[in-house]
């Protein structure tokens, strides 16, 4: 081969070299191959912010609607109603379970015996008497004066009465007081629906009843008396308080 030939060879291989080296990187967009490790060119750091913190609230649940409480109405039949478990109730399981309750077939001792008696015919106030019972009762009874005969007169310390007793009315009233204070008026009272034996002749109230629920004072009793032959107080206590007081 002359030294010509070889030229022509040799600018061809640098032909092809810079074709292949430069100009076809710079067609496609690719970094130069010089044979050399290339640096790679650091990505742009995009920093994120963080979401916020999501509370969750729970949505509550709507309470079912109790149930109307619906009574039966009775049958007439008596019910037997047994026991349960305390824990049904919430009650704790060392309590022990009640037992039936016992009743006692005796009957309940209601009788009443006399403790003391006032008896008269006119008005007068008496001496204090102690009631050490918490509850007593005060029976009494009047025969209130039956005249109608012309020229009758009252006896004892009343005011004179002369002629008919169709307008005169007997009266009875008793004031109970408390001994340790004059001036406490316990109470006060009279036959109901006043003295008139005329009513009396179909239905007799006689003797009426006054309740006290207290008692464990003195008392002392102002009476007030008119046209009367006479009345009776007693004084009576539950036989039960006798030796309990």
């Amino acid at each position: 081969m002359d030294k010509k030939s070889v030229m022509y060879a040799a600018g061809a291989l640098v032909i092809i070299l810079v074709v292949a080296l430069v100009v076809k990187p710079m067609v496609t967009g690719q970094p130069l191959n010089t044979g050399l490790p290339v640096a790679a060119t650091p990505q742009p750091v995009t920093s994120v912010a963080p979401s916020p913190a999501r509370t969750l609230t729970p949505t509550p649940q709507a309470s079912p609607a109790p149930l109307p409480s619906v009574v039966p109405t009775w049958d007439r039949n008596v019910m037997t109603i047994g026991f349960v478990d305390p824990s049904t109730y919430g009650i704790s399981l060392g309590d022990p379970l009640p037992n039936g309750t016992r009743f006692d077939p005796n009957p309940v001792n209601t009788s009443t015996t006399s403790y003391a008696k006032i008896s008269g015919k006119y008005s007068g106030t008496t001496r204090i008497i102690p009631i050490p019972f918490p509850y007593w009762e005060l029976v009494y009874t009047v025969d209130p004066v039956t005249a109608t005969e012309p020229g009758s007169v009252t006896e004892g310390s009343h005011s004179g009465v002369q002629g008919s007793y169709s307008g005169v009315i007997p009266e009875f009233t008793v004031q109970v007081k408390d001994a340790a204070d004059p001036n406490r008026n316990v109470r006060t009272f009279s036959p109901p629906g006043g003295i008139n034996q005329d009513l009396w002749e179909t239905n007799d109230p006689r003797p009426w009843t006054e309740k006290f629920y207290e008692g464990q004072k003195s008392y002392y009793f102002i009476i007030t008396s008119k046209l009367l032959n006479s009345y009776s107080i007693d004084i009576r206590i539950p036989t039960k308080y006798i030796g309990a007081y």
